[in-house]
């Protein structure tokens, strides 16, 4: 196997033994089959769509079957192998519609080669031997380092993409513009001669198409769910039977908070669920009673003490232990063998388990946290956080937020938070806040110091504050006293970085380390045209932002 997709990625250059995620080589091995048949996909789609024809099913498809191949999604090889066989049923019929368009016309098809004439074998064994001979290693080979890497930013970038696209669609907003994208950029991977050049524009061209994923998501949250606003959750356990939630995915919880209603089972969530306590439609449940734990690297310990039920919805699944597999279950694209798998958002044997297990035995003293300021929250105060500056009583933002992971050094943005003058204000998202959101910062003329905007996807909310801001004082983004301070684990950090330098937002600092198929060529020009930095330690970072 070869995986370097992570930051965490063995030795910081490639996992090639057994993944740190906890991926086996087979597993590996039909997930880089699934991306090479999404690729023959692409290939038949961007074409068919140049005679107008489009096909809804594919659309879909190649989002979800790219967001099962993120970091801590499916682990399941059986699942593995039902994606790689609908994925080549679904090329042929895009195969068979670009044929008929081409006859229609009265064009020659070209004949196409790679990914495009792939065909599935029958055996598990047989697909995991196929997809050894087609790991992305095979680019840095043909290619070399510095044309690969840029290869698998992007192909990164989309794999970012298709989860942000996968919650939208579940909540039934769409773009047909954006499927076009990634048919056309999937095939664009197949060509087979690149520059660097035009592949960093078109890896700048994913971060454009992001910003609207992005907007598209925001758009389906807000409007099943409301606007976040401003809510103290409690940190702290209630008495009574218990389920934790913990992925990405609104609907699933919102379904789980209505199949419990009255039911005597508190509902708790964990990880990058914590911002969906400020959403109206979620937060009305009195029986959804907090947060639970930190991170989603914590899980492990944090669901082997937790008394009751787990529902992993979406990514983030670590090797769930023996003492709680019987009560761990996975719905949406999230699976690992041997766990239950929720298909049709039925939750009764979460329930179930939520009721044969003890739960708390006591309520404990509550301790909350503040969620829910994204842009609609935000500009709401515009004026009061637009005079605070003016006034001087805030000097600087500071955007600490990303992906949050167990390897060494990342508590730098614990520090760094720590530091950051009392005159500034911390922005923050994504599960990297679990480093310090329980931390007491106080606030400023009445606005608080830590302003929680929400999940990684909310990087949305975060840019738009960002531009309002700057539309007030007359300036662009990089003329803010503003910094960005991100960390990164898996790709929709990617696909986000993607998205801010798309922008054109320079100095910002990325870490704990950066991504080992970012090369020292390519390094080299995103410092010249965006200064883009690794983070170095909160001490000297600090000192050169503020320029003292």
């Amino acid at each position: 196997m070869f995986c370097y997709q992570c930051e965490q990625t063995a030795k910081g250059t490639g996992c090639t033994a057994f993944g740190v995620c906890g991926k086996d080589p087979e597993t590996a091995a039909l997930q880089d089959l699934l991306v090479y048949a999404i690729l023959g996909i692409g290939q038949y789609a961007h074409r068919v769509r140049q005679y107008g024809v489009k096909n809804h099913d594919a659309d879909v498809f190649v989002a979800e079957a790219l967001f099962s191949t993120i970091t801590n999604v499916d682990f399941d090889p059986e699942r593995l192998k039902s994606l790689l066989h609908k994925a080549y049923n679904i090329k042929e019929k895009v195969k068979q519609q670009y044929l008929d368009a081409c006859r229609q016309s009265g064009k020659t098809p070209e004949d196409l080669s790679g990914p495009a004439t792939w065909k599935p074998a029958d055996s598990l064994d047989q697909l995991i031997r196929q997809g050894e001979s087609v790991t992305l290693e095979n680019n840095i080979k043909e290619y070399g380092e510095d044309i690969a890497g840029l290869m698998h930013l992007i192909l990164y970038g989309l794999k970012g993409m298709a989860a942000y696209v996968d919650h939208a669609q579940i909540l039934g907003q769409e773009d047909d513009n954006v499927y076009a994208f990634f048919h056309e950029t999937l095939n664009f991977l197949t060509k087979g001669q690149f520059t660097l050049d035009e592949l960093l524009k078109t890896a700048l061209k994913c971060g454009e198409v992001n910003i609207r994923i992005m907007e598209l998501l925001d758009k389906a949250n807000t409007g099943t769910y409301g606007h976040p606003v401003p809510t103290a959750v409690p940190i702290t356990a209630k008495k009574g039977k218990a389920i934790v939630v913990s992925g990405h995915d609104l609907k699933d919880l919102a379904e789980l908070l209505k199949q419990t209603e009255g039911k005597g089972i508190n509902i708790y969530t964990h990880g990058e669920m914590l911002p969906t306590h400020a959403y109206p439609e979620l937060k009305k449940y009195p029986h959804f009673v907090g947060n639970y734990g930190g991170a989603w690297q914590d899980q492990q310990k944090e669901f082997d003490a937790f008394p009751g039920a787990i529902l992993m919805t979406t990514n983030c699944i670590q090797k769930p232990k023996e003492s709680y597999k019987s009560r761990i279950f996975t719905s949406g694209l999230v699976a690992w063998p041997g766990v239950t798998h929720i298909t049709d958002r039925n939750f009764a044997p979460v329930i179930e388990a939520a009721l044969a297990a003890p739960g708390f035995p006591e309520d404990e003293p509550e301790k909350t946290i503040i969620v829910g300021f994204g842009h609609n929250a935000v500009m709401g105060v515009a004026d009061q956080v637009i005079n605070a500056v003016k006034s001087g009583a805030i000097r600087h933002f500071f955007l600490i937020g990303g992906c949050d992971g167990a390897k060494t050094g990342r508590n730098y943005y614990t520090q760094l938070a720590q530091m950051v003058p009392r005159d500034s204000v911390i922005l923050t998202l994504a599960c990297g806040k679990y480093r310090f959101n329980k931390l007491e910062f106080g606030d400023i003329g009445g606005i608080p110091r830590l302003l929680d905007v929400g999940q990684c996807n909310d990087a949305y909310s975060a840019i738009q504050i960002a531009v309002a801001l700057a539309n007030a004082f007359n300036t662009d983004v990089n003329g803010l006293p503003l910094s960005f301070i991100l960390s990164w684990y898996e790709q929709k950090a990617v696909c986000i970085l993607l998205s801010l330098l798309h922008l054109g937002i320079k100095n910002m600092r990325l870490g704990p380390s950066l991504p080992a198929f970012v090369t020292p060529a390519a390094l080299k020009v995103l410092q010249e045209n965006f200064n883009l930095m690794t983070i170095t330690t909160p001490e000297a970072d600090l000192k050169a932002i503020l320029g003292e």
